[in-house]
């Protein structure tokens, strides 16, 4: 049986940004994908600037099918009356980008530097031993000195180790489907209606992804993408004559916790480990930058017996980068929850971009 330096369990923009990191350092790296490459799932797909940043560092970018993406210069909140506020990011602004156009470009990199990727291969259980971590698949068992879970916010690997926590409040759900037209804005834009928000992203030079966000108990009636779009008129009758470009696929619930996110020879990475919500549209930048982290510590880690202590900086800069991103989200869903309190400070933001504008430096820098 081969035996790995890493595996890692999960074959979205986490786990193979960690896996690419560890192999450019030289560790012998696999990664076990339980569907085919490209996954596709429900995303935002927004990258702001320090995701931007994180994916060019990984030699990524260079892989991105730019068909498939369009930059962004902000963000435009849109109220139910019609009032707006806009506000700039940083430079160099953001990329709206087709998830399944961003795992082939992470793919290509992972293949490119030597990283193995088995696709179809369904984690069953794994060991954790003194020297390495043993798991079963249906194609036999995958031996490695370090595990990474980057299986996505259910994560059955989080559960296995004993680290799931409930999380608290009501529960978030999330459905989103793209539709071929060209983009009618360089913003990002979130319009606002009764109990759910929705999300427009350039996602490519003819394409733009849309996406509802909503609580649980919060929308009356029968659920679906058709019904959640009618709460917003102006945006139903832009997308009238716009055919669909994919399935509609949901997410949910939004909300994880992870106890800790590590463990002797074993990390979580990405939505595994930790997420509040898409709110602020910085899973993908949150995500790259814990994958850097993580990979970047790994040779040395390794050579120390990756315990728990040794793999505690990982777990130290996910706390810091975490703690700012769920933060601005936190603030944003009590804004989301309150229009009486949302309504007047968005027409503020809406006078003043500049405050806007250094929010969103505080909240993506």
């Amino acid at each position: 049986m081969k035996r790995y330096d890493v595996a890692v369990v999960g074959g979205g923009p986490a786990g193979l940004a960690v896996a690419t990191h560890a192999t450019m350092r030289g560790l012998n790296t696999v990664v076990l994908e339980r569907a085919a490459f490209p996954a596709d799932k429900a995303c935002g797909e927004g990258l702001m600037p320090t995701g931007l940043a994180a994916l060019e560092r990984l030699g990524a970018l260079s892989h991105l099918d730019r068909a498939d993406s369009a930059p962004f210069v902000g963000i435009r909140y849109v109220q139910e009356d019609g009032s707006t506020a806009e506000g700039l990011l940083p430079g160099p602004g953001g990329l709206g980008v087709r998830r399944v156009a961003l795992a082939k470009a992470l793919v290509s990199r992972a293949r490119e530097v030597g990283v193995e990727l088995r696709e179809r291969t369904q984690v069953l259980s794994h060991r954790r031993g003194e020297t390495a971590v043993t798991l079963e698949t249906a194609e036999g068992p995958v031996e490695a000195r370090m595990l990474v879970a980057a299986d996505g916010l259910g994560s059955p690997l989080r559960r296995a180790e004993g680290l799931e926590v409930d999380a608290q409040g009501p529960r978030r759900f999330g459905l989103r489907r793209h539709f071929q037209l060209p983009p009618w804005s360089p913003f990002v834009e979130v319009h606002f209606a009764e109990g759910v928000e929705a999300y427009v992203t350039p996602a490519g030079s003819r394409r733009v992804g849309l996406a509802f966000l909503w609580e649980d108990g919060g929308v009356e009636g029968r659920v679906a993408f058709d019904t959640l779009l009618a709460r917003f008129p102006r945006l139903a009758e832009r997308l009238l004559v716009a055919p669909p470009d994919s399935q509609v696929r949901g997410a949910g619930p939004l909300a994880r916790v992870a106890r800790v996110r590590v463990a002797d020879r074993f990390a979580l990475v990405g939505d595994a480990a930790g997420y509040v919500d898409a709110l602020t549209g910085e899973g993908l930048s949150l995500a790259f930058a814990c994958a850097e982290s993580l990979g970047t510590l790994l040779p040395d880690a390794l050579a120390k017996g990756a315990t728990r202590d040794v793999l505690r900086p990982y777990e130290l800069r996910f706390q810091q980068v975490f703690r700012k991103y769920a933060w601005a989200t936190r603030a944003l869903l009590v804004l989301a929850r309150r229009p009486g309190l949302r309504r007047p400070l968005v027409r503020l933001l809406g006078r003043n971009p500049w405050m806007f504008e250094r929010i969103l430096r505080a909240v993506v820098a």
